[in-house]
């Protein structure tokens, strides 16, 4: 069954359709740890690294991007309504990321990225944002990140609640500490916990 909205556009004045597609047959739900150098979608015509080489599940994607050169938690679902809710602005959904950045922000720093900062794409929504000790459970990346030996890197936890193209790492190079590594914790109520790089695993959602 499908349930169409209308959404007015407003450089035309017209209104669009748009589709919230019920899930043909039960609700599925995957967590996945998306390694590094992966690309979070089925198909690739580069030949390049998918999610086809990782899950066996047919009928799901991927709620919202987690970008090639990142990594971490990537929802999946075959609920166009439950994608909506994770990704789409209006609710607010909270994601937390790991980021390795290059330097060690200031208190100055992490306020401006608590309070919002421009981006060329307009202001961002306050977020969370403290520097953290390296988690003493994260794997390895395959390949290392580069480091310079001269400059120090430190570890922040970036919680936002919108979703941007690679909006974490443009908002830490506007502050002056770019980011070497992004990992994706949690989004709404799921995290990482017990999944290695590249596994998976199914999960109830009500």
């Amino acid at each position: 069954m499908l349930k169409l909205a209308t959404k007015k556009n407003s450089a035309t004045g017209r209104r669009q359709k748009t589709v919230n597609r019920a899930p043909k047959g039960p609700r599925r739900v995957i967590l996945f740890n998306k390694p590094y150098d992966v690309l979070p979608q089925f198909t690739d015509e580069a030949g390049r690294k998918t999610l086809k080489d990782y899950i066996s599940v047919t009928g799901v994607y991927a709620a919202g991007r987690l970008d090639r050169d990142s990594e971490g938690l990537l929802v999946l679902t075959n609920d166009g309504k439950l994608q909506a809710e994770l990704t789409q602005p209006q609710h607010k959904t909270g994601k937390v990321y790991l980021v390795q950045v290059e330097g060690i922000p200031d208190t100055e720093a992490l306020n401006k990225l608590r309070n919002g900062i421009t981006l060329n794409d307009g202001p961002t929504l306050p977020a969370g944002a403290e520097l953290i000790a390296e988690p003493d459970w994260l794997w390895p990346r395959d390949p290392p990140i580069r480091e310079r030996k001269t400059i120090p890197t430190s570890w922040i936890k970036i919680t936002l609640y919108e979703g941007r193209n690679r909006q974490v790492r443009r908002m830490t190079a506007h502050v002056g500490f770019p980011t070497l590594r992004l990992i994706r914790y949690s989004l709404h109520n799921w995290n990482l916990d017990g999944l290695a790089p590249g596994e998976w695993k199914e999960v109830k959602y009500v």
